[in-house]
């Protein structure tokens, strides 16, 4: 066999080892897979090298494959399943070949497969397994969706596998039947996932009806459907979350979990009735994309090693600040797995639970059932909890039992709604919390903002004019650049987010001015006097560095005013 041979040149050429071989070998007949991604799964060779070595071997080149310009026609040449199951991908057709870029150009199998599909000889190069699953899931997914009337005409639709979970049986699998609006429906939740969409909006217009992502923040259409479709659209999404789908005047929420691409994906869904029908809003939670770790969230190394050493704190109180969609819960999230260890009794209060976080205790509000933040945390204090998380403090009850526990003893972490640092202290005594509590209590506030990134294969560096940088303090010497936009980046010029921060820790200065209930801006002042850096300055910080672009640091933070 091939691959016999080339296992027996890599030992030849001692690249590998017999002993490293057995190994590979025993966990291909345990878990599957091929022998070259095992070599650098294992950490027997690495990916770069032994595509080199694959390279000299078969004689046949390598391909970076993220900044092609593929087109429909070729790419529809394997269908999109089949690219994920073989990780192959055509790149282009010349007569009757088709040249295939695979991360495993010796799995033969696979290249007799592509034969029997396309009826034409296939003509492999070489590609990185970690550029692979990328190009593959960014190729496709440009492709528009599967449009209604297309299904119509007789496409035969491609199940999608839905995870239910159900009351006293567990998790139930069960395939969604086959019709027009369901593909559709497929269509658009895979589309999304592959684009990296955190919401998925179905909107009634007056004659028509559109589907719209936001990706890093920023809306966009994805598709239009004729308007007499959208009622079914909406119902085949309640249906997947068990809603009732004769209720038509009334908001509905629900969620359910669905398996793409081999990853279990958690969508949110609210229903709201509007004049032109039923709005529906799905948020995705991908958890193979959720960053639960706050060493890359983005923080700069000062404000991380300071809530890494606040959190570990045996008690007292941490607030994380800011608007809707600004990362508040992904920082509690990762701040809750920094600090976790198996003999600490960890509590959470959300609403709803975004992500199960492994040995912590979760718990999701209900107000229907009067199952509220302040009755849950009375229970909770009877668990004998050593650290508390609460989804949001929104009223003076759970302000109140949030500072009493802090004071007993706990580590309690909370989310707000304020602007900024300072402000979160204002907020808190408006409620009616009483100063030398709140004061006694508090170890730290962090507001942030999420800005997009820039593509790092395609950002280029620009010369912004002095007075510009002089305006906004960039030093002269700083090298800047600017979105350009490419086929890895879907032409945006940006790709992911990161956060811009500002971190107060409520020292003896702070904490005197919190219990003498000091206006928001005399503690900005006196915070940024003893270090604090502010949203804006921390986003200056991120240009200079070409993490980001100015545009997107002025677009989420506003103006500071000067100490002097």
């Amino acid at each position: 066999m091939v691959k016999e041979k080339f296992t027996d040149y890599l030992i030849d050429k001692k690249l590998i080892s017999k002993d490293d071989l057995g190994k590979a070998l025993s966990t291909q007949k345990e878990k599957g897979g091929s022998l070259v991604e095992l070599f650098v799964k294992l950490g027997i060779m690495q990916e770069s090298q032994i595509i080199s070595i694959l390279s000299e071997y078969l004689s046949i080149p390598p391909m970076r494959v993220l900044n092609l310009n593929i087109t429909k026609e070729i790419l529809d040449l394997i269908p999109e399943k089949l690219a994920h199951n073989l990780q192959a991908m055509p790149i282009g057709k010349i007569g009757n070949s088709i040249t295939v870029a695979m991360s495993d150009p010796l799995n033969v199998l696979a290249i007799d497969d592509l034969k029997k599909i396309t009826g034409c000889e296939i003509n492999p190069v070489i590609a990185p397994l970690s550029e692979m699953k990328e190009a593959i899931a960014a190729h496709y997914s440009r492709q528009p969706l599967t449009s209604l009337e297309d299904i119509i005409e007789g496409q035969r639709p491609e199940n999608l596998e839905i995870i239910r979970e159900k009351e006293g049986t567990g998790e139930e699998i069960g395939s969604i039947d086959e019709a027009p609006v369901i593909k559709f429906t497929n269509s658009m939740l895979k589309k999304a996932v592959y684009e990296r969409a955190s919401d998925i909006l179905i909107e009634p217009l007056e004659k028509t009806s559109r589907v719209r992502f936001r990706v890093d923040g920023l809306l966009r259409e994805a598709e239009t459907f004729p308007k007499k479709m959208h009622p079914f659209v909406v119902s085949r999404v309640k249906v997947m979350c068990n809603l009732n789908i004769a209720e038509h005047r009334l908001p509905q929420e629900g969620r359910f979990r669905s398996i793409i691409s081999d990853r279990n994906v958690d969508f949110r869904v609210s229903v709201l009735p509007s004049s032109m029908g039923e709005k529906c809003a799905l948020r995705i939670l991908d958890k193979t994309t959720a960053l639960l770790d706050l060493d890359l969230l983005g923080f700069e190394e000062d404000v991380l090693k300071q809530v890494k050493e606040d959190s570990l704190k045996p008690h007292g109180l941490i607030l994380v600040c800011g608007p809707t969609g600004s990362g508040k819960t992904t920082t509690l999230y990762a701040t809750i797995s920094h600090i976790y260890a198996p003999e600490k009794n960890i509590i959470t209060v959300e609403d709803p639970i975004e992500y199960q976080l492994k040995g912590i205790n979760q718990v999701s509000i209900n107000p229907q059932i009067n199952l509220t933040f302040a009755s849950c945390l009375r229970s909770i204090l009877r668990q004998d909890p050593d650290i508390i998380m609460i989804g949001e403090i929104r009223d003076f009850d759970t302000a109140d039992i949030a500072i009493k526990a802090a004071l007993t003893g706990h580590m309690v972490l909370s989310t707000l709604h304020t602007t900024t640092s300072p402000g979160s202290v204002t907020r808190l005594l408006n409620m009616g919390i009483e100063p030398f509590l709140l004061s006694s209590t508090l170890i730290g506030v962090l507001t942030q903002r999420l800005v997009r990134t820039l593509c790092n294969k395609c950002k280029e560096e620009f010369t912004m004019p002095d007075a510009i940088r002089e305006k906004y303090s960039i030093d002269k010497q700083a090298k800047l650049y600017k979105a350009k936009g490419c086929n890895s980046c879907q032409n945006a010029g940006y790709k992911g987010r990161t956060v811009l921060c500002e971190y107060l820790p409520v020292g003896i200065k702070i904490r005197a001015l919190v219990n003498s209930s000091t206006s928001e801006h005399i503690i900005k002042r006196e915070a940024r006097l003893l270090g604090m850096r502010t949203l804006r300055e921390d986003g200056l910080i991120k240009v200079v560095k070409g993490i980001t672009t100015l545009e997107e640091v002025l677009k989420v933070t506003g103006p500071d005013e000067p100490l002097g």
